[in-house]
């Protein structure tokens, strides 16, 4: 499978003797950029671990530090969790900005990286796609408009996205998408998410789902280059609130 270059990723291996610490401020930094939100119940132990490729002991420590700095709230039992308090504290500022400060350059080889290759796929897709295929992709962008909530629209929109992908026919486009989303979420495979963002990803998926189906290569790609930055922008703006970048 592609990979993306390791000199260059924004996810460096965590060291073993500050890894839960290290963790918990890549929590702090994606609750500031609003990959998850307040009222939010974080995916489980046992998935995060999977997901970050890390211990659950790992998970369990940062969690716990997240706890005690009043990030989150862990309650115990069959339907417990963490659930997320704050979205910024004191701390915020100086956590996000050391996390981003250290990864700026990264970011930016990961934004380049995203502005060629989304709108390749966009384009892919729409020459390539077949009717399954765009059964699939209308059924994912129904479901992104019908969301009732954050878990709900975060599921959807990574489901329309890896449809639109494996449209494409080249499994080697769709890992390297998958990967550009897992980097540029900071490990988590959630993009920002507030009411803005969620109405322009509604008009956005639309228009990218009509051109697709039209066979519209030149449309779609297009409208993936600017859907896209939805999250890269998101991104500057928080790191120029914390003045890592102008």
């Amino acid at each position: 499978m592609i990979e993306l270059a390791p000199a260059g990723g924004v996810l460096q291996p965590l060291e073993l003797r500050r890894a839960e610490e290290q963790l918990a401020e890549r929590f702090v930094t994606a609750i500031a950029l609003g990959e998850f939100v307040p009222g939010q119940r974080l995916p489980s132990e046992r998935a995060l671990s999977a997901q970050l490729g890390v211990s659950r002991k790992t998970v369990r420590g940062a969690l716990h530090q997240l706890a005690d700095t009043g990030y989150v709230a862990i309650t115990k039992g069959r339907h417990g969790g963490a659930v997320v308090k704050e979205d910024w504290l004191p701390a915020s500022g100086e956590i996000v900005r050391r996390t981003l400060a250290d990864n700026w350059e990264a970011f930016e080889q990961l934004f380049d990286l995203r502005h060629l290759v989304e709108p390749l796929i966009a384009r892919t897709a729409a020459t390539r796609r077949d009717q399954p295929d765009l059964v699939r992709i209308v059924a994912a962008c129904d479901a992104y408009d019908a969301a009732p909530d954050r878990e709900a629209s975060r599921a959807a929109d990574a489901a329309l996205h890896a449809a639109v992908a494996d449209a494409t026919k080249n499994v080697h486009l769709a890992a390297l998408s998958r990967q550009i989303r897992l980097q540029v979420s900071l490990g988590f495979s959630a993009e920002p998410y507030t009411d803005a963002i969620r109405q322009r990803a509604i008009a956005d998926h639309r228009r990218l789902v009509e051109a697709i189906a039209a066979a519209d290569p030149e449309a779609a790609e297009q409208i993936a280059g600017e859907h896209f930055l939805l999250t890269e922008d998101a991104l500057r703006r928080l790191a120029r609130k914390v003045r890592v970048a102008r």
